[in-house]
C-alpha cells in the first residue's frame, strides 16, 4: 500500500475534496468555495492529492479540473480487503458466542 496515499488522505481537508470529487470533476475555485477555503490553500491540498495519485488535474483554458483517478482507489480496496476478511471472522465468532449466551439465557428461563 502506497503511504503517501494514506498520508494524503489522512488530513480532514483532502479527504473532503476526495469526497466532492467523488459525484464528478470540479474546477479548482468551485472545491475552494465548498469547502470555504482560499484558493490558495486548496490549491496546496489539490498538489498534496496530486502527487499521492489520487487526483488529475486538467488545464482547460484559464481553469483547472480535477478529478479522482480510480486506480489507488482500487488499490486501496484490495489492501483493506484482507482486513474485511479478518474482521468478517472475527464477527461470525461473535455471531456465534451471542447464539450460544441467548440458547443458555432461554435453557435458565426454562
Amino acid at each position: 500500500m502506497n503511504t503517501n496515499v494514506m498520508s494524503a488522505l489522512a488530513e480532514p481537508n483532502r479527504m473532503q475534496i476526495v469526497e466532492l470529487l467523488r459525484e464528478n470533476p470540479l474546477t479548482v475555485g468551485e472545491i475552494a468555495e465548498s469547502l470555504q477555503l482560499r484558493q490558495p490553500q486548496a490549491s496546496k491540498h489539490l498538489r498534496v492529492l496530486s502527487e499521492a495519485g489520487l487526483i488529475e488535474v486538467q488545464a482547460v483554458a484559464n481553469r483547472r479540473i480535477c478529478k479522482l483517478r480510480p486506480d489507488p482507489f482500487k488499490e486501496l480496496d484490495t489492501w483493506l480487503e484482507s482486513y474485511r476478511h479478518m474482521w468478517k471472522e472475527r464477527y461470525d465468532r461473535l455471531d456465534d458466542y451471542l447464539q450460544k449466551l441467548q440458547s443458555k439465557e432461554l435453557d435458565n428461563e426454562k
